[in-house]
């Protein structure tokens, strides 16, 4: 196995540790006693069974993991591929030389390595029957993904047929982890080093989840299809009330335009300083960002949002156009203002009150497209009271099931989808 993974050209970027590195050189190792082999062997086992556990993995787990190995290996191929496909070139010939060895490690024989030592553990993964477990314990989307071209590999028939479904994969999803997620959120190393975390399990809600706001929604879908269809697009900022479903757009957005490339970047107004390194990442990526925000407001003393402005208005740099910027606020201007901001008195350095007030404002400029999301009045409430529960298979008397409605939104903070919610959820609780 050692001699065949070290045939692989464009695919060889492996770390040291990878399981399938470990695997080869134990299993080329003549100095080992078979009891240190067996040993270590099970130690690379353990190290795939918990990869299999993290990500779903079922049936043939040695099948799952060389083609995990394929979808979130990144190299010069793979990454021209995403959102592409397969172009002519001369590094197709190099591509096939690596797919033949894939190829073979997916037929790979080990039974006189089992019989040899004993064992029966590759066997064993060839037929392997995972625990069934809640969704949160695993990550469904990479799983299923995983477990789909897995099967498609398992049915070619030589190196080209096995290229040709690789490169589909990387056309229809991309390849490493935006390949294979939706969402990220900024995580910040001990050595301050930025990089993207996947959010596994996102919400899976669709935009006629939320009832109502017909008007708003349409006006997010069509810039965001523009967006994805790579025609110009405008930064987007929904702003109103708290509970009205701002946010759960947003999601609901990301989830219908995934399969066609959209992705999402979670961001908090802690982190606007590493704003220019995240676009760094991801602005030659042929994929479409939303970079997200919620619930963004500053506070007088806060300046964080010069960071923001920074990176919207472009400085010396074009803003990349796989980029957008979303985001969410109660307030309408974004920035707290104070009567002495509207004040035109002179400060310290030189500098009018009254410019202070416009730049702080001149923030909320930035976003070609404002949507209003306002608490629904009365009749609209019961509404979205009624269609919750139609959704969810409510039986109650309907004047009942009002009063009740109207009667809880008193104390829980007033008419909002959001409300609408808790008390669904109240009542489906009751129900059980």
């Amino acid at each position: 196995m050692y001699e065949l993974i070290s045939n692989l050209i464009l695919y060889g970027n492996l770390p040291e540790d990878e399981i399938l590195v470990q695997l080869a050189k134990l299993l080329s190792d003549d100095e080992k006693s078979n009891h240190e082999l067996r040993q270590e062997i099970y130690g690379q086992i353990k190290r795939l069974l918990e990869l299999a556990t993290q990500y779903g993995f079922n049936d043939n787990l040695w099948h799952n993991y060389l083609t995990y190995l394929l979808m979130t290996n990144e190299n010069p191929f793979s990454m021209t591929c995403e959102k592409q496909g397969a172009r002519e070139g001369t590094v197709n010939h190099f591509a096939l030389n690596d797919f033949k060895v894939f190829y073979d490690l997916f037929h790979y024989d080990f039974r006189s390595i089992e019989k040899e030592l004993n064992i029966d553990c590759f066997s064993t993964l060839a037929n392997y029957k995972a625990l069934s477990k809640p969704e949160l314990m695993y990550n469904k989307n990479v799983s299923l993904k995983v477990q789909e071209l897995s099967k498609k590999l398992e049915e070619t028939k030589n190196e080209q047929e096995f290229f040709d479904v690789v490169t589909q994969f990387y056309k229809d999803y991309g390849v490493g982890m935006f390949g294979l997620n939706k969402a990220f959120r900024i995580a910040t190393s001990h050595e301050n080093y930025v990089e993207l975390k996947p959010i596994n399990n996102m919400d899976e809600v669709v935009l006629d989840d939320l009832v109502g706001y017909e008007i708003q929604k349409k006006k997010l879908l069509d810039n965001t299809v523009a967006f994805v269809e790579g025609r110009k697009a405008n930064n987007v900022l929904l702003y109103g009330d708290s509970g009205t479903g701002k946010s759960t757009s947003i999601k609901a957005i990301v989830n219908e335009f995934y399969e066609q490339g959209l992705r999402m970047i979670e961001i908090y107004k802690h982190q606007f300083k590493d704003l220019s390194n995240i676009i760094a990442m991801i602005k030659n990526r042929n994929y479409r960002f939303i970079i997200y925000m919620d619930d963004l407001s500053f506070e007088e003393f806060e300046i964080e949002y010069k960071f923001l402005k920074a990176v919207i208005e472009g400085g010396v740099e074009t803003k990349p156009e796989n980029i957008l910027i979303y985001a969410t606020s109660n307030r309408r201007h974004l920035i707290k203002e104070n009567w002495s901001d509207r004040n035109d008195v002179v400060q310290e350095n030189g500098m009018h009150q009254s410019d202070t007030m416009e730049e702080k404002l001149s923030l909320v400029n930035r976003f070609g497209v404002k949507i209003n999301y306002s608490k629904p009045m009365k009749k609209e409430f019961n509404h979205i009271v009624l269609e919750l529960a139609h959704k969810n298979n409510i039986q109650m008397d309907e004047k009942e099931l009002l009063l009740e409605a109207n009667k809880w939104e008193l104390s829980h903070g007033g008419t909002s989808g959001r409300t609408a919610q808790q008390f669904i959820n109240y009542i489906l609780g009751l129900e059980e």
